[in-house]
């Protein structure tokens, strides 16, 4: 299992004449840690306070060092703190004003008696709320809490770091003002209303983090219903960048998506949505594969979702778990669980294999026992090459679908967006480890709010007048 590494600070207070620092070092390196820094914060006569910055590699190590520190004579830890935490301290994002105010005539016209005036035309005709208010560029990031990363259904307040990081991602990426709202909810139909009771304060939503198969529903009533972009990123980024990816391996193996057999692994919401894309590009042979096996249409299932993915894929109606249906196939893509994807599947695989396993944070294989069996391999960690990463798609996307007003965001403009990340990597460029670009690579939101417009225009969605 590949572990991430961890950052914490000691705050030691140190007895010099009972205890020498090089004690204290022994314990570090002895726990696996590394010494990354130390800064002096008050030194005495007799004692010092010190602290340490760390780097460990996981939770048991980190416990082992604290422990043999505290048990030292001379030294007690006034503090222990976590970098992951500190950062986020506070909250990561705050409201600031675009105009400040400094006397009673600048008052009146922010505020009262002013700013009656401007609610009136806007009642008059709402439209004038994307012009004269914050509406034409916010987003509100919605979780219910009930599918956060990979640790499941979390309450409302949990869910909150991740959504705050979103936002952030969004202001920083696109200049987009993005507002978390985490929900109290887990009735489907009242998300539904609690969503659209919202909705006039914003230009577009980003639902997150909610669980299948109701974000589903949730997400197609609320496009119905709603005239302006719904978003669930956990279906639709996912599947964006996976496109893209595929879209310039594909290039490195000369291979037509048409004649590729695909198998997808996991068929939740990001599997679902991913092969949706895949069709949606001109894919015609993908199989669906999650614990029971294949999914076929000869199988009856409880999840509506399920039958709609029989009934559209697995043209050979090919049965089996993983290791049978994985024969010939030239793309494996992984949004299941860790380890799931053996060697011996890899090499029953067609030539040049392409597997994208991106379950986190550990993939179905992990790529360095994948490495010689494939071609070109990608994970959903930013610790190894091609990372599909859902940053690289929802800043440009939003960009562009609030530039041109856009009524919602639809499969033209999805396509449109992992095209154009596709093409940020020129071809001389292109390589097996690298199909896709990094997130802060300054390209890809232009290029994609670029490509979303233009289709949005050319699909009808689009409700500014477009720049001739």
């Amino acid at each position: 299992m590949t572990q991430s590494n961890m950052h914490l600070i000691l705050r030691l207070e140190i007895n010099k004449n009972h205890n020498s620092f090089g004690e204290i070092a022994t314990i570090i390196s002895d726990s696996k840690g590394d010494l990354t820094a130390i800064d002096v914060i008050k030194e005495g006569a007799e004692t010092t306070i010190r602290d340490l910055t760390i780097k460990v590699s996981n939770k048991e190590d980190q416990e082992t060092m604290v422990q043999s520190i505290n048990d030292l004579d001379g030294v007690t830890i006034q503090h222990i703190s976590d970098r992951t935490f500190l950062v986020h301290l506070g909250g990561k994002i705050e409201v600031r004003p675009t105009l400040s105010i400094d006397n009673r005539e600048e008052l009146s016209h922010v505020y009262t008696p002013e700013v009656a005036r401007v609610c009136k035309a806007i009642d008059e005709d709402p439209s004038l709320a994307h012009n004269l208010t914050i509406k034409r560029n916010a987003v509100a990031v919605i979780s219910d809490g009930s599918a956060v990363l990979g640790l499941g259904k979390l309450k409302p307040e949990a869910a909150m770091p991740v959504m705050e990081g979103k936002a952030m991602l969004f202001k920083q990426l696109a200049d987009i003002n993005a507002y978390p709202l985490c929900l109290d909810e887990e009735n489907a139909e009242n998300i539904i209303q609690i969503v659209k009771s919202l909705s006039p304060s914003f230009g577009g939503i980003n639902l997150e983090d909610i669980s299948s198969p109701r974000c589903f529903e949730i997400e197609e009533r609320l496009k119905e219903e709603l005239d302006i972009p719904v978003f669930h990123d956990d279906q639709h980024g996912t599947a964006i960048v996976v496109l893209a990816g595929v879209i310039n391996a594909l290039k490195l193996v000369k291979k037509d998506l048409k004649q590729c057999k695909i198998v997808v692994c996991g068929i939740g919401a990001a599997g679902i949505s991913i092969t949706k894309m895949l069709l949606k590009a001109g894919a015609e042979n993908i199989i669906g594969v999650d614990k029971e096996g294949a999914i076929t249409k000869e199988e009856h299932y409880e999840n509506p979702m399920w039958t709609w993915y029989g009934e559209n894929t697995n043209p050979n109606r090919e049965t089996g778990p993983l290791p049978t249906v994985i024969q010939d196939a030239d793309i494996f893509i992984g949004v299941a669980a860790a380890n799931i994807l053996q060697v011996e599947d890899i090499k029953k695989m067609a030539e040049d294999p392409i597997v994208f396993a991106l379950a986190n944070p550990d993939p179905e294989i992990a790529p360095e026992v994948a490495n010689p069996y494939v071609r070109v391999m990608a994970t959903g960690r930013s610790d190894f090459p091609n990372q599909v990463n859902n940053v690289l798609c929802f800043p440009g996307i939003f960009r562009g679908a609030l530039d041109c007003k856009a009524s919602t965001i639809n499969d033209e403009m999805k396509l449109a967006a992992s095209k154009a990340i596709a093409d940020v990597i020129p071809e001389d460029e292109l390589n097996e480890d690298y199909i896709i670009p990094g997130v802060f690579n300054k390209n890809v939101v232009p290029k994609i709010k670029e490509a979303v417009v233009e289709a949005a225009y050319a699909t009808g969605v689009a409700r500014n007048k477009k720049d001739i």
